[in-house]
């Protein structure tokens, strides 16, 4: 018998709080999307947690699942790769046997349904339809459907295991290339495309401009022994060996498979969150508050029922606890004392610029996070979207509006960047003298990533600093302060 949720969720929330530097990003910048995104998966993944748990046929679960993948999958565009480890965590069990055919059909199905939803509501974006995520589910259903004749074949229960798995990975590779060319959505950046650069170390101008980001990087080295001084890593590591232990054992044994799938389906995703997290270090706020859920095992008897038969369970729990408090209190000590406060003068002096010297039908050009603040402050047209994920936004002339305005930090002639704004009805162009010189690793200062798309012009200075030099004559320099240079063009 396990311990009561209270002391389960105990465990789970010091664990958080202990590690909580390495579950948010508010210490790199404020909460952006995924931060809006992830109750709603902890909701999801809780409400999953019950339909594998239970026998039920209720309906209401798999509304409420059906539910919260929307809410999860709006405010966040990478939301699906997600939800597609997710699937690529229950396919496996249900081939085994972890999972009954008929309800993980229904998941699937209610996943599907979830997918349209989100395309409906973001006014038919069709990045939902060409995500691994969609294809997986398709493949899912046609695979559910096409049981019985693979059974049909009298190939062995291991050949079955296999032809399903090969059927499943392959068909969603394929079926997601083949819907991105038809839907002509190829163009997109996803988090499969970034984890496909980090792997086969494939750059070009799009996935440099994610991967050169300190959050787009490799796991620091830091970090898992962060994780251990805490002692969460250690507690994670037992819990999953002995979960393995259990599951392989029930599984060699037939004996109460669909009692214990939950605990399957929560191993498996987190060695899809720790894979993630290693590849893209911005994605540990999924890992971390995952190890932090899984942790809690450690309180069941299921799989320390030998142990707890040994010594006092309350012993054990408050010696672990006691451990982790050492560094954990240390954590929440440096935690509380970061009392910041946002401030930026030379943005606020550039917005205030536009908004008091520029006309109303003024149209402006830059990097995308200063766009946004011009949009929000000012209200005046941009020509790059920041949702730089929706090509339908971004595209002008055949090419990217992005890549347009992101010329000025390339090796290009000030007549061609000139006369491509003009193309796109520019009348100020912001330039950042930061994002000319400033290189996070080599190979990553903007003129270097330029260097990747356009190696003709290589051998040139780079135009922004021709720029900051002397504008003239094909554009004006008409504010500057110690960050911003707006440029008129002529």
């Amino acid at each position: 018998m396990n311990l009561g949720a209270p002391v389960l969720g105990l465990i789970t929330v010091l664990c958080f709080f202990f590690n909580h530097g390495e579950a948010t990003r508010v210490m790199w910048t404020s909460p952006l999307r995924e931060s809006f995104s992830y109750p709603f998966l902890v909701l999801q993944m809780y409400i999953l947690t019950l339909i594998l748990r239970t026998s039920s046929n209720d309906r209401r679960p798999f509304i409420a699942l059906c539910l919260s993948n929307v809410a999860f999958m709006l405010p966040w565009q990478f939301a699906q790769f997600i939800l597609f480890t997710q699937i690529a965590s229950l396919f496996p069990m249900y081939v085994v046997g972890y999972i009954k055919p008929r309800k993980f059909q229904k998941i699937s199905y209610l996943n599907m349904i979830s997918v349209t939803l989100s395309f409906i509501l973001m006014f038919g974006n069709s990045m939902y339809l060409s995500s691994s995520y969609s294809s997986s589910l398709l493949m899912t259903w046609a695979i559910i459907l096409k049981r019985n004749e693979i059974q049909k074949l009298g190939v062995s229960k291991l050949n079955f295991w296999l032809i399903q798995g090969s059927a499943w990975w392959c068909g969603t590779i394929i079926l997601k290339f083949l819907t991105s060319k038809i839907l002509g959505v190829s163009d997109h950046i996803r988090l499969s495309d970034l984890i496909a650069a980090r792997i086969l170390r494939y750059t070009d101008f799009d996935t440099l401009m994610y991967t050169c980001a300190p959050e787009f990087d490799f796991m620091e080295k830091a970090t898992p022994l962060r994780y251990t001084k805490t002692l969460l890593l250690q507690v994670v590591m037992v819990i999953t060996c002995f979960s393995f232990k259990k599951i392989i054992f029930l599984f060699y044994s037939r004996k109460q498979l669909l009692e214990h799938s939950e605990l399957a389906f929560h191993i498996l995703q987190l060695l899809a969150f720790t894979a993630l997290a290693i590849l893209i270090m911005r994605l540990k706020m999924f890992l971390t508050p995952h190890m932090c859920v899984v942790a809690s095992l450690i309180c069941s008897r299921q799989l320390f029922g030998w142990l707890f038969r040994r010594v006092r369970f309350d012993n054990v729990i408050f010696g672990i606890l006691t451990v982790m408090s050492v560094q954990g209190y240390a954590n929440l000590r440096n935690q509380w004392s970061i009392i910041g406060e946002f401030n930026n003068l030379p943005q606020e002096e550039l917005l205030q610029w536009i908004k008091y010297n520029t006309t109303s039908d003024a149209v402006f050009a830059g990097a995308m996070p200063t766009m946004a603040s011009v949009k929000l402050s000012t209200l005046l047209p941009i020509v790059n979207h920041p949702l730089y994920e929706d090509a339908d936004l971004r595209l002008a002339a055949d090419e990217a509006r992005t890549k347009i305005v992101y010329s000025t930090y390339s090796r290009k002639s000030a007549k061609e960047v000139g006369e491509k704004l003009l193309e796109l009805h520019v009348n100020y162009c912001v330039l950042e003298e930061a994002w000319c010189v400033v290189r996070t690793k080599p190979g990553c200062s903007m003129p270097e990533i330029w260097d990747v798309e356009d190696p003709s012009n290589a051998a040139n200075p780079p135009l922004c600093s021709v720029l900051l030099k002397d504008a003239k004559p094909y554009f004006t320099t008409v504010f500057q302060n110690s960050v911003y240079r707006v440029l008129r063009v002529n």
